[in-house]
């Protein structure tokens, strides 16, 4: 069965891009994340791109030989992942040339300087733009918790300037973005219910979006109920813990020699809570024939005479 990760993966490799900028955009953020670049003898460049996703590999791949301006050579290797869950990896090379060269260029990836570590800067000027290399990089490193496990997303890469970049831009979007490390990684993260709705919707995950609001409301319903029965719980233990001292008390007050010269409101009060241990304030007030108020000014009353008689007695 795939993971909440896999299903928002496979939405948003379906996603219907159509604008030239923002194909760009995306696959700079997707190369940034999962991509490596061998030079070759003649000194043109060539990629290689690696993910666990097939749906990701195939709109890569798309992507790759659709914005170059020519026929490039590649080659599509499926592999068996040596770890424990031994997931299938893909891994896309496209051989060196001068076509390659070009589209890294285009993408700002290389410059006269030679090679732009991160900083993409000129590919995000424009607000769809920058929704696609959010796009690209979850593809390319981004995991989703599904809400019923907790609220929890975040982007991994290994590029310190592209962690950057990510979260520039997160910021200029206002999400409440966290950042920490993981072995070699830097990792940014949203922790907030509303913060994922809005990334995943702002990305183009709108069908997965339904399950995931559908099991956030029923956690949160659930979390409600647990709530109540929590409080309920504690009121009840309260409520029998408060009975069984008030008639230990009553039984002490009314074995005492001086008991007799007790006003007869506050006998039969202490007799209606000896007689009656499972009743509440309320239910006893009814008994008695008085208000809630009136029944716990006896009880309190009682409960300092017997406090007072126990004093007495440890002198």
């Amino acid at each position: 069965m795939p993971s909440f990760s896999m299903e928002v993966k496979n939405e948003l490799s379906h996603f219907n891009e159509t604008n030239l900028c923002c194909l760009y955009a995306e696959l700079a953020a997707l190369l940034r994340m999962d991509g490596t670049f061998v030079l070759s003898a003649k000194h043109h460049l060539g990629i290689n791109f690696s993910t666990e996703n097939a749906a990701v590999a195939r709109r890569a791949l798309a992507f790759l030989k659709g914005l170059c301006i020519g026929e490039i050579n590649t080659e599509l290797v499926v592999k068996r992942s040596r770890r424990l869950q031994k997931n299938n990896y893909y891994i896309i090379r496209v051989m060196p040339s001068s076509l390659v060269d070009e589209l890294l260029k285009n993408m700002g990836i290389i410059n006269a300087d030679g090679f732009n570590m991160g900083k993409d800067s000129s590919l995000l000027s424009k607000y769809c733009c920058k929704e696609s290399y959010l796009r690209g990089a979850f593809l390319g490193g981004g995991s989703v918790n599904k809400p019923d496990r907790g609220y929890h997303l975040e982007l991994s890469t290994s590029n310190y300037e592209f962690s950057r970049q990510l979260l520039t831009l997160l910021n200029q979007f206002k999400f409440p973005v966290g950042k920490t490390t993981r072995k070699d990684y830097y990792v940014l993260y949203l922790k907030e219910s509303e913060a994922i709705i809005s990334f995943l919707r702002m990305i183009g995950a709108e069908q997965v979006l339904e399950e995931f609001e559908s099991t956030r409301n029923l956690k949160e319903v659930r979390n409600q109920v647990n709530r109540l029965v929590n409080c309920e719980t504690a009121n009840l233990q309260k409520t029998v813990e408060a009975s069984l001292r008030q008639v230990q008390n009553m039984k002490k007050l009314l074995k005492d020699a001086k008991a007799k010269n007790l006003p007869d409101a506050l006998k039969k009060t202490a007799w209606a809570r000896i007689n009656n241990p499972d009743v509440s304030l309320s239910e006893l007030a009814q008994i008695l024939g008085i208000g809630k108020s009136g029944v716990n000014h006896r009880l309190r009353k009682l409960e300092a005479m017997a406090l007072q008689l126990r004093r007495c007695e440890n002198k």
